[in-house]
């Protein structure tokens, strides 16, 4: 059997993250993302177990086939959130582990989530990846089945 790999990838902290509330400019929501998404992709460089499995990939290929991903806010205060209203945030940041040659696209038939959850208080706000590998058949077994009805 196989060891299924994880990795965390944690983001710089004070970055600015996306909230569902802000309404703000489309340029600057655009700037954000593409701050957060080359964060995240730096990251994946620096990080001593990803940079190694980003090394023994072969030519091309991703370093997983099938993921979970847990995505942890790490809120600036202790104030009240709703961890699912930065999605936009861990959409870039997952966005950033698909440019690093991570994972090669973050669609259904490839990652579970990201599944959003709230961690400590960091200095500046912060977000976390954890990413664990998944086998095929683990995969296959968070994917909805449709039951026919009688």
């Amino acid at each position: 059997m196989t060891l299924l790999r994880r990795f965390t990838i944690t983001l710089p902290p004070g970055l600015r993250l996306l909230n569902a509330n802000q309404r703000i400019h489309y340029r600057v929501r655009a700037e954000a993302t593409e701050a957060i998404r080359g964060a995240s992709m730096a990251q994946c460089s620096e990080d001593p177990s990803m940079r190694a499995a980003l090394g023994l990939t072969p030519g091309g290929q991703p370093v997983l086939q099938h993921a979970y991903i847990l995505g942890v806010l790490h809120p600036p205060s202790r104030r009240r959130a709703d961890p699912a209203n930065w999605y936009g945030s861990f959409k870039a940041a997952v966005d950033g582990l698909v440019d690093a040659g991570v994972l090669e696209d973050d669609d259904h038939t490839r990652v579970v989530g990201p599944d959003m959850r709230m961690g400590p208080v960091v200095k500046g706000g912060q977000i976390a990846l954890h990413i664990q590998e998944l086998s095929p058949e683990q995969h296959a077994a968070f994917q909805w089945q449709a039951v026919a009805a009688s």
